[in-house]
């Protein structure tokens, strides 16, 4: 058979139900129930059920089948109806499904607490499940809910003993150091996948954890798996907090940690015991546009009407470019416009700036999806009042393609030419999580279209009257927790047309250096290293838990504690900064210094002689 599975996670994240167990206990079916017969005795439920997880965004529907083995059915004397009760499973969610979503086939584990079985006759057990819902016509198989290594041991004798080969995945319930309940490793885990005959098509994590708990355990996960991720938490426990126990558990609470899923490279998300329709919804609201991000070579198809025209040469295109194109060390600096309306003292600091020997002003686009005045229109005021080149951010977040394509020539037709390409953040870490993510492609789709307006082409393919002459820029992470994924995204962005890379700010320099070792295309592509100085501790404390992309190591903690107050803290964070400076200055091309809370002073410091 095909694996439509596999294919769909290798192009986008997909959306995951939720609970199963937790909705019917709630339409009153208790625990003494057979949740299981229920697709026989009650079919109408469990098709509702499925409907809701549908409406609410789901992409991958999972069968009522998660107990349905002979073990667990004989408990409930209903053993004879194994294969029924299986099939029905799955007709009632096909019906659902359709052919537009994938149908998970649900194999829980078997349980040993009442009569344990040899390797063989448990493995026989499991086969014999995954083969009736294989050959019912589920996409897949998801073996869940796997605690120990005997049970894993069963998932792989069962899968490798099969006729036919079948798509699979297994997923795991952890605790909250990354083992196993049993105590098994992921290390001995992945290392028994990768034996397998027969390779799964993921590798997943559920329930035992709560969004927050599982966090930890996925970030290990991530690094270690050869395969695509899926996560599945549990709603969350309630947690004390200060001497009440609150049930943090709302869809907003399990979304918060899904959007945190999601940029470490999860290519699954859904939930188990205590998620609802509503937290699958809340979360698919959030984090599906990103999961629909469309990659550099799904637009701009369609052969042009037109011829591509010359480009600028790179030198001539700005101030910036010729700095670059000469390979003089550049120094930038970001200020972040303004909440208000009123530019006056956003444009006074990038006087001063100007008057330091900073080369140009990087200006965000809604940096932590915050909502501010139009960074076009204080990139233009600054350039224009300010004298001093602007290099604006163009996020993917807030508007279509029409719209950015919009404004790549609104940039054009203001003189406006140093752009920084970035995906953006998703609207739900922001002050309006419930604003619409729009995300019709990402950094490395954008590039490539204002590759495009370089060689006078739109959108469309239709010619321009004037090629535009943009100086195109791309952000990277040498701190990402999935280094192979932002590595080749590095490369993607490069090839796609990036003219030279900003990085997210580096407090360790070694891991900078590393990654720029590993992206050969930096020899020939001008890198500028972010450069953050540390204000205080609490800001190296905030940076380290609360800002993505952000590493701070423990050494750079140890050091800004070690002085006494808040003015000592603050020349220890611009001295960290010329430290750093001075050891990449014979690698990157230059430095964009970050001006916290909006204090140019402190940048400015960091670049004094």
């Amino acid at each position: 058979m095909g694996n439509l599975f596999k294919e769909q996670l290798q192009v986008k994240t997909l959306i995951f139900d939720g609970g199963m167990g937790t909705e019917l206990y709630k339409r009153g079916f208790f625990v003494n129930t057979s949740y299981e017969n229920l697709c026989l005795t009650s079919p109408e439920i469990i098709q509702e059920i499925h409907q809701k997880y549908k409406d609410a965004g789901a992409e991958v529907l999972t069968t009522n089948s998660y107990g349905a083995n002979l073990r667990h059915l004989t408990k409930f004397g209903l053993g004879e109806k194994l294969e029924e009760i299986n099939r029905a499973a799955v007709r009632i969610a096909r019906k659902v499904a359709g052919q537009s979503l994938l149908l998970a086939g649900s194999v829980g584990p078997l349980c040993d607490s009442e009569s344990p079985e040899t390797l063989e006759s448990a493995a026989a057990m499991l086969r014999e499940q995954a083969e009736i819902l294989i050959s019912e016509g589920v996409d897949f198989i998801l073996f869940e809910t796997t605690a120990a290594k005997s049970d894993l041991d069963r998932i792989l004798a069962a899968v490798n003993s099969t006729a036919a080969e079948f798509p699979y995945a297994v997923s795991f319930m952890c605790k909250e150091d990354g083992t196993l309940q049993d105590g098994t490793s992921l290390a001995d885990v992945i290392a028994a996948l990768q034996a397998s005959a027969r390779q799964p098509s993921a590798f997943g994590l559920n329930c035992g954890l709560g969004p927050d708990q599982i966090l930890s355990v996925l970030e290990k996960a991530v690094k270690a798996s050869p395969y695509p991720v899926i996560v599945q938490p549990n709603a969350g426990a309630p947690q004390n907090v200060d001497g009440r126990m609150i049930a943090m558990c709302s869809p907003e609470y399990f979304t918060t940690y899904c959007v945190r899923y999601l940029a470490l490279g999860v290519r699954g998300l859904g939930g188990c015991c205590g998620t609802t329709p509503d937290h699958i919804r809340d979360m698919a609201r959030s984090v599906n546009p990103m999961t629909r991000i469309q990659t550099s070579e799904t637009f701009l198809t369609g052969k042009p009407e037109a011829a591509e025209q010359e480009a600028v040469p790179f030198a001539e295109r700005s101030t910036f470019a010729e700095k670059l194109a000469s390979g003089k060390w550049v120094r930038n600096v970001e200020v972040v416009p303004p909440q208000g309306y009123e530019l006056e003292t956003t444009i006074e600091k990038a006087k001063q700036c100007r008057a330091a020997g900073f080369d140009a002003i990087n200006i965000p686009d809604g940096p932590r999806a915050s909502s501010r005045v139009s960074p076009m229109v204080t990139a233009y005021r600054i350039q224009a009042e300010a004298g001093i080149e602007a290099i604006l951010h163009q996020c993917c977040r807030d508007k279509n393609l029409i719209g950015m394509q919009s404004d790549l020539l609104g940039c054009a037709a203001l003189g406006i030419n140093n752009l920084l390409f970035i995906t953006g953040d998703p609207p739900k870490l922001g002050d309006y999580p419930f604003a619409s993510g729009v995300f019709d492609i990402d950094s490395i789709g954008l590039i490539r279209l204002q590759n495009r307006l370089n060689h006078g082409l739109d959108l469309a393919g239709k010619a321009i009257a004037k090629v535009t002459g943009a100086v195109i820029g791309a952000g990277a992470d040498p701190n990402a927790i999935d280094m192979e994924r932002e590595i080749r995204r590095t490369r993607e962005k490069i090839q796609a047309g990036a003219e030279y890379i900003v990085t997210q700010p580096v407090f360790d320099v070694e891991a900078l250096l590393r990654f720029m070792d590993a992206v050969p295309e930096l020899e020939k592509t001008p890198l500028i290293a972010g450069i953050w100085p540390l204000a205080s501790l609490r800001n190296a404390e905030f940076m380290r838990t609360q800002v993505p992309g952000v590493v701070v190591p423990d050494s750079v903690i140890t050091r800004m504690a070690a002085a006494k107050d808040k003015e000592s803290q603050m020349q220890c964070g611009i001295d960290m900064a010329r430290e750093a400076i001075a050891r990449i200055r014979d690698r990157a091309a230059g430095v964009q210094v970050s001006a916290p809370f909006g204090k140019v002073s402190i940048a400015i410091a960091v670049i004094e002689e």
